[in-house]
């Protein structure tokens, strides 16, 4: 079958991988523009365009979909398939029918749960037990179209958004293409999407890293490994923001009515502090600000925490 790709973080790359070693063909790769990386800001391709470059196939890297140039290439590549993954950009209605088995999205969820553009981390950070991927058809609604075919997995304790998103693509890449086997061999029939069990995740923010101790502490610890690498999460402490690196729920903790954020303990396995609902975490590994990342014990040597004090 003849496929063009729309993808452009390393979330792409497994499923883009894979068609290029399949018996389907690659015809063009759409991506978004070039971005400044790092403290140099240095311009750099998309982890998409450098594999496809790295294949001699054809890229392109629109601001906008919106013009002709997109439209006119589809249907001068012949492409029977557009794959979407990861693109990052809403696709417009122009281009939606122009393929005979139209657009085709991989989602990182078990759609309809989990629609928009933070499904992985959301899956965590909401304490969901397990997820999957979903290959749907796009219409032009947010993540609305008709289901192909999903793929189920349990989410490992402590797994973080980090080490889930790989797991993730490289499963969406092998259903991708056993979604286009079934619609070429004309075995596969699109279904409507359940209308129970829908949402919408938000798109992730800096401001997001901030703790709010009242939330319960299961909560708390799901948010963290949702949100690992980013934003992560950050508590303030002697005026002065100390992120967290390893938060734990201390079932053992002593019930007590302290507000929010106290210290109820503080010793080599960790810095127990009073959560919402009655509920206490441990946090056992930290970074002040400037400083290196250290387990509590260590932090412990340079601050004196006392029971009673507050992280704000």
């Amino acid at each position: 079958m003849k496929v063009v790709f729309f993808g452009t973080p390393d979330f792409a790359v497994p499923t883009l991988e894979l068609l290029l070693s399949s018996r389907h063909e690659v015809m063009l790769v759409v991506s978004k523009p070039d971005q400044p990386v790092g403290r140099r800001q240095v311009l750099t391709a998309p982890p998409v365009v450098e594999l496809a470059r790295s294949h001699d196939v054809e890229c392109l890297q629109p601001k906008s979909l919106k013009g002709p140039e997109i439209k006119n290439r589809l249907v001068e590549s012949g492409a029977e398939a557009v794959v979407v993954v990861a693109y990052g950009k809403m696709i417009p209605a122009s281009i939606i029918g122009i393929p005979r088995h139209g657009l085709i999205n991989l989602h990182p969820s078990l759609l309809p749960r989990h629609r928009g553009p933070s499904p992985i981390q959301w899956a965590l950070a909401c304490g969901d037990r397990s997820t999957g991927v979903t290959t749907m058809q796009i219409d032009e609604g947010m993540d609305t179209g008709p289901i192909l075919l999903q793929q189920r997995v349990d989410i490992e304790d402590g797994e973080t958004a980090e080490l889930l998103g790989p797991r993730l693509a490289k499963l969406g890449a092998d259903l991708v293409v056993r979604t286009l086997e079934e619609l070429e061999a004309g075995t596969l029939a699109p279904r409507p999407q359940p209308p129970d069990g829908a949402n919408v995740t938000p798109m992730l923010r800096r401001n997001f890293a901030k703790v709010d101790w009242s939330m319960p502490a299961r909560q708390l610890v799901n948010r963290l490994r949702g949100f690992t690498p980013w934003p992560g999460l950050y508590t303030t402490f002697r005026g002065g923001r100390l992120k967290i690196f390893g938060l734990e729920e201390a079932k053992t903790a002593p019930k007590g009515r302290e507000k929010p954020g106290t210290v109820i303990a503080a010793a080599a396995d960790g810095i127990v502090v009073r959560c919402g609902r009655g509920s206490a975490a441990r946090i056992t590994e930290v970074q002040r600000e400037g400083r290196r990342q250290m387990p509590v014990d260590a932090f412990l040597i340079g601050e004196r925490v006392s029971r009673g004090e507050v992280f704000g």
